[in-house]
């Protein structure tokens, strides 16, 4: 039989990447977690992780195992709570996880209000880049994940897991104030053929985004800049130096001096903000949720 407390070990060091970095998460030296490893190999009669010189990876058999052990983990930190509510203990910690722009936008004002609700609860705020986080939620070492979706790309299964939309941000067009199609009365891809692009690397979700609008159009533009980070890609922007596509979530924030911002012909794309968390959630966990989407309609 696989003991539950070893088979958190093992999630532990998929989520940590490396031995050594969950045993110093969880408070072990790594030869004690190798041991804890070696045994529940052996309780499950098959290699779970390949060990390098450079570190260890899962074997198939351990990913598999992972997702069981993270439904187990997560259903027993929630057992754990349920006894806290019983006793009127009130939560010790609130986890989230966000990407950058609701972390700047979204999450401020709700932990506020949510310090004020439950003073005594330890906030912990974890940044991770989308679609990453919801491994961690179905352990149970995030509370909550706020994650995103941009067109063309696929969300992450999530099973297991509660999935809801938090706030539609359209992706708008950027312009400098100067760029010759500043004040131009209607806007198509055709007509920036030869402008330089700004947008994510090839494995962003905004540079697939990106791709996908202008596949049909017949037209390769040139990507000229990549980055992630938007305060970047609108200063980019404002010298001058391409046009891009922003979410409106950040231009209602961003100074608008020397930015234009449209819309292309017939194009409106939206990035999807979502929420994940697990199923029945706890008070401190529901509080959350409802001054987010207090946030969410604030920055709307």
């Amino acid at each position: 039989m696989i003991a539950p407390e070893r088979l958190r070990v093992l999630v532990e060091v998929a989520h940590a990447g490396s031995i050594a970095t969950a045993a110093r998460r969880m408070g072990f030296t790594a030869s004690a977690l190798s041991q804890q490893l070696a045994r529940l190999e052996r309780e499950a009669g098959c290699a779970l992780l390949e060990r390098r010189p450079t570190g260890a990876s899962l074997t198939e058999a351990g990913r598999l195992l992972v997702e069981h052990g993270e439904s187990i983990a997560g259903e027993l930190r929630d057992a754990e709570l349920a006894l806290a509510r019983l006793r009127e203990l009130p939560a010790a910690e609130l986890s989230v996880g966000t990407f950058a722009t609701a972390g700047q936008l979204l999450v401020p004002p709700a932990m506020r209000a949510f310090r004020e609700a439950y003073p005594r609860t330890r906030l912990r705020l974890v940044d991770l880049e989308p679609p990453d986080g919801y491994g961690l939620v179905l352990a149970g070492d995030l509370d909550l994940l706020i994650t995103h979706r941009y067109p063309a790309v696929k969300l992450p299964p999530a099973r297991g897991l509660v999935r809801r939309s938090l706030l539609a941000d359209r992706l708008r067009l950027v312009l400098s104030a100067d760029h010759r199609l500043a004040t131009a009365r209607r806007l198509r891809f055709e007509d920036f053929a030869e402008d330089d692009w700004i947008s994510g690397d090839e494995r962003a979700p905004s540079r697939i985004c990106f791709e996908s609008l202008v596949e049909e159009t017949g037209v390769r533009p040139r990507v000229a800049y990549e980055t992630r980070d938007y305060s970047v890609i609108l200063a980019l922007v404002r010298a001058g130096l391409g046009v891009s596509f922003v979410p409106q979530s950040l231009l209602t924030a961003a100074d608008p001096a020397r930015l234009v911002v449209r819309d292309l012909a017939g194009r409106r794309p939206v990035r999807e903000i979502h929420t994940v968390h697990r199923n029945r959630p706890p008070a401190h966990v529901a509080t959350m949720l409802a001054l987010l989407q207090e946030a969410a309609v604030r920055l709307g």
